[in-house]
């Protein structure tokens, strides 16, 4: 029998307007006693109960390497590579996904049923543009109907963003535009894979409302899974926590609450601003366009001074500029204009302009991990190639520090021998930044890491990059939407807003007594309070 603790109980689950109990709607999605395996035996998902009804939201919880995103794949009928259902039933609007022909599988996937997996943008064809992407799975294919995609979405187009292709978007943007492609389609059934990860506070609150709104609306079935426990208070009707080995701990009804401010207090001891010695990484006028929009440019005027061991925080709502200027530093993004220099020398705006040594002092771990992972290598050949390729350790040494880098991952030496398909999203997240570390970087560049890991992960990734920063000197640039972790973490913080730098300085100065309109609104802080 499950335990359900007491936050998660509703005394009054089921009452009508005049007080008496009212039935629920018949489950649009029921699972039972599902139990999902790796080829090789191992158990991912255990003895699994899920019920899906019109009209609610049903929140996935629990650690990385749980389940939550196995769970959800199983519901259409495409379980991860690599593993397979040893027992258990999945039946979605009355069908039994695993016992369906595949014709009929792919017609309930395609009009009945929506997914939204942790990495949108990997699912977002390169070459079409926004309104293409949207028009392909669109009833309504006018442009009005476009627009009113992506507004619902909190995708306002001005007549620019629909024609952007997905490498134009930020992270966020990728999010809410593969939303509104699940949307298109009209589904009866909507699941989503961390929608909220790497989204600034109040685009999660947004998200959070709209997906509330829809299911109330749009009479739909909602399951989502999110390691954001504040903004699942708020709109999940039910959680289910998986346990971490996949078993389900507890199922329940939140009451609901209200989620702590985050927190600006100054921390002791902070260390001295970038701005008050020499640079090793110094961002100076950069300018960055997309296609032929000179007038509208990505970054503009836009510079950064990155001290040798010191933390930086890169914040501002989605589309601000934030992956985009990450993406220039490492070389990945054509610079229309402005100098980007380590130790004083002036650094090529294209990788190929770079010398082996400038790439490996620099390192970028992206916010969408299984688009930078290499699927035909194993975790153990990902992580020791910049070992051999920078010669960082003998070739006889490669093995143990990959074995190394791993548990100070939090992963298990056998992941070595497993490919990213294999792994959740959290754990690849972790190798990735495995991965950087194998290259002893000088310069360690952070886009949204921790947003697919659940917040013990996620204290642990970060105690190990402050253990390199103290140790090695390594400076940390820390790009995030979660404002209590930049508040902690980091000692100078800058506010991106449209691509301009509207307030820069350390970081308990710029987020106690915010100076700008925008820093205020991203942490919620009214005018005139400090």
């Amino acid at each position: 029998m499950s335990h359900v603790p007491d936050r998660y109980r509703k005394d009054d689950d089921n009452s009508g307007p005049d007080g008496t109990a009212t039935p629920p709607a018949e489950a649009a999605v029921k699972v039972s006693g599902l139990t999902v395996a790796a080829l090789d035996g191992r158990v991912v998902l255990q003895d699994a109960e899920l019920a899906l009804h019109p009209g609610r939201v049903v929140a996935l919880t629990g650690p990385s390497g749980s389940g939550k995103t196995t769970l959800l794949r199983a519901l259409t009928g495409l379980l991860p590579p690599g593993t397979r259902r040893t027992a258990g039933r999945v039946e979605v609007l009355g069908h039994d996904v695993f016992a369906l022909p595949e014709r009929e599988l792919r017609a309930l996937r395609r009009e009945r049923l929506a997914y939204v997996g942790q990495d949108p943008g990997s699912g977002l064809n390169p070459r079409m543009r926004v309104r293409s992407l949207l028009r392909e799975l669109a009833d309504d294919r006018t442009p009005k109907a476009i627009r009113a995609l992506l507004a619902e979405v909190r995708l306002p187009d001005d007549g620019s963003l629909a024609v952007r292709r997905p490498a134009a978007l930020s992270g966020g943007q990728q999010r809410r535009v593969a939303l509104a492609r699940a949307l298109a389609r009209r589904p009866k059934v909507l699941l989503l894979d961390e929608p909220t990860a790497g989204l600034h506070p109040e685009l999660r609150e947004e998200i959070g409302e709209l997906l509330r709104h829809l299911a109330a609306e749009h009479r739909l079935a909602v399951a989502l899974s999110c390691h954001d426990p504040g903004l699942v208070e708020r709109i999940a009707d039910e959680v289910v926590e998986l346990g971490p080995y996949g078993g389900v701990a507890y199922t329940g009804t939140y009451t609901g609450g209200t989620a702590a401010t985050p927190t600006t207090g100054e921390r002791p001891e902070r260390q001295t601003p970038a701005a008050a010695i020499e640079a090793v990484l110094d961002v100076r006028d950069l300018r960055v366009t997309f296609g032929r929009r000179s007038d509208a440019p990505a970054l503009n005027g836009v510079a950064l001074a990155v001290a040798p061991g010191s933390a930086t925080g890169i914040v501002g709502a989605s589309g601000s500029g934030k992956t985009t200027l990450a993406r220039a530093v490492v070389g990945l993004q054509p610079v229309t204009a402005g100098t980007i220099s380590l130790d004083g020398v002036t650094l090529s705006t294209g990788p190929r302009g770079r010398s082996r040594e400038q790439r490996r002092r620099v390192q970028l771990v992206t916010q969408n991990p299984l688009g930078a992972l290499n699927p035909s290598r194993t975790v153990g050949a990902t992580v020791g190639r910049p070992m051999r390729l920078h010669r960082r350790c003998g070739a006889g040494e490669v093995a143990a520090r990959v074995v190394e880098l791993l548990e100070q991952m939090g992963l298990p030496p056998e992941f070595a021998d497993r490919y990213p398909h294999e792994l959740s999203g959290g754990q690849r997240q972790r190798v990735a930044i495995a991965r950087a570390l194998a290259a002893d970087p000088d310069v360690l560049i952070c886009d949204e890491v921790t947003s697919a890991l659940d917040s013990a992960s996620a204290e642990a990734i970060m105690d190990l990059l402050v253990r390199l920063r103290e140790e090695r000197g390594t400076a940390l640039v820390l790009i995030s939407h979660d404002l209590p972790l930049i508040a902690d973490r980091t000692d100078t913080v800058t506010v991106l807003d449209a691509g301009r730098i509207v307030e820069s300085g350390p970081t308990a100065t710029v987020f106690t007594a915010p100076g700008h309109a925008v820093t205020r609104a991203l942490l919620r802080t009214p005018a005139g309070r400090t």
